[in-house]
């Protein structure tokens, strides 16, 4: 039975063709390119206006020199927010479930401010790892902690969206058999259990946003 519930985050193919391919280009066809007219309309509009929303609120602790960052970190956002939605619906198949893609994602942009700090602002990038004020006996200890926790930043990241996600579908397929189950012998029940899932279902919309925003937020920081 666990088998058969996991088997959902299996790679699909066709004809012996994998198509995660499809999975990660498909979000891009959706999202309509901006056009050279005055006016746009509303799709368009809405769209500039999320973006530049989620851009200002992104860019608000980073200093100046970081906003040259704001294209390719909305335009992961926006990547990560159209796969997680279009996994929720039927018969398609959610890309970051997938712990090799999320830190395929998070390691380079990790990699990258890692290395960026230590070389634009060396001195600052390497008092993180030491607070202010440790006590002389303390300090290998916390440079050690610290180093270690810089190095397993990135894998809490890909850990923390494959895990949210997958949780997430597992209790919708459960709950959903259940109701399904239920229908016939215990139709009120089946009910109850059908509203459960409407709600999962908004809930799961909902961390699918915030993971998504959560995701980028963490790696600008």
């Amino acid at each position: 039975m666990m088998a058969n519930l996991f088997d959902q985050f299996m790679s699909p193919t066709y004809l012996g063709m994998p198509l995660i391919v499809l999975a990660l280009g498909l979000p891009w066809i959706l999202w309509p390119s901006p056009s050279t007219r005055w006016l746009n309309n509303r799709l368009i509009t809405l769209q500039s206006w999320f973006l530049n929303r989620f851009t200002q609120q992104l860019l608000l602790p980073i200093n100046t020199g970081g906003h040259k960052w704001a294209l390719i970190l909305a335009s992961l956002m926006t990547f990560l927010l159209s796969m997680n939605l279009l996994g929720l619906l039927p018969y398609t198949f959610t890309p970051t479930t997938q712990l090799s893609l999320n830190m395929g994602l998070a390691v380079p942009f990790w990699l990258a401010t890692v290395i960026i700090g230590m070389r634009n602002q060396p001195t600052a990038a390497l008092g993180h790892l030491l607070p202010e004020g440790t006590p002389t006996p303390l300090i290998p200890v916390l440079i050690v902690i610290e180093t270690i926790s810089l190095f397993i930043r990135p894998l809490a990241l890909g850990v923390r969206l494959t895990a949210n996600l997958t949780a997430g579908h597992l209790l919708i397929q459960l709950i959903a058999t259940a109701a399904f189950t239920l229908m016939t012998t215990m139709t009120t029940v089946a009910l109850l259990t059908t509203s459960i899932l409407f709600l999962w279902t908004l809930l799961e919309i909902a961390v699918a946003m915030i993971q998504a925003y959560v995701f980028v937020l963490l790696l600008s920081l």
